[in-house]
């Protein structure tokens, strides 16, 4: 279902009769199948959004930014039955620019800043910095770079020899 949805006219929706899309708006970018975007979230040029991944009311997304399969956002850090359970208790989440958020993980009401990779099954709670790499339940920052290119480089060097499915237990990255 897709109602009421801002859309760049590139923007890529190959299957909307499996997707939840409302009252958002979403610009030149991918939304794979079986995913929940909510009312109010913003997502930028250029992203792409993996299947069964959950997208919730406070959430803006920047350019460039990849979010896995299973991602989930989390607005409401306690969830009533009773009581408020409207809008006014959601929290926001800002994902900046040149983002990658691995698949499986779940995202509390956080900032990822500019240049960060969230490492596959990882829960944020904390703000992460501009070109952190986190990972881990609490999420914690594994390694640190002091721009885009130094992270590039590093990812670069890692696909190629291979390290980057063994490089926690190997000792690679501290």
């Amino acid at each position: 279902m897709i109602e009421s949805l801002k859309r760049h006219p590139n923007a890529r929706i190959p299957f909307p009769q499996l997707c939840n899309i409302y009252e958002c708006e979403i610009g030149d970018s991918f939304v794979g199948p079986f995913v929940e975007i909510q009312r109010g979230v913003v997502i930028g040029d250029l992203c792409k959004i993996e299947s069964h991944t959950f997208i919730c009311t406070g959430v803006t997304i920047g350019d460039r930014v990849f979010v896995g399969h299973s991602v989930t956002f989390c607005n409401d850090l306690f969830p009533a039955i009773v009581g408020n359970v409207g809008p006014t208790r959601y929290q926001a989440t800002t994902i900046e620019d040149d983002v990658i958020i691995g698949s499986g993980s779940t995202l509390l009401p956080v900032k990822i800043e500019w240049g960060a990779v969230i490492g596959a099954g990882s829960v944020v709670t904390k703000d992460v910095p501009s070109f952190a790499v986190v990972a881990g339940n609490p999420a914690k920052i594994i390694r640190q770079f002091d721009n885009r290119y130094e992270r590039d480089k590093y990812f670069a060097h890692a696909e190629r020899d291979h390290l980057l499915a063994f490089s926690r237990c190997s000792g690679y990255i501290s």
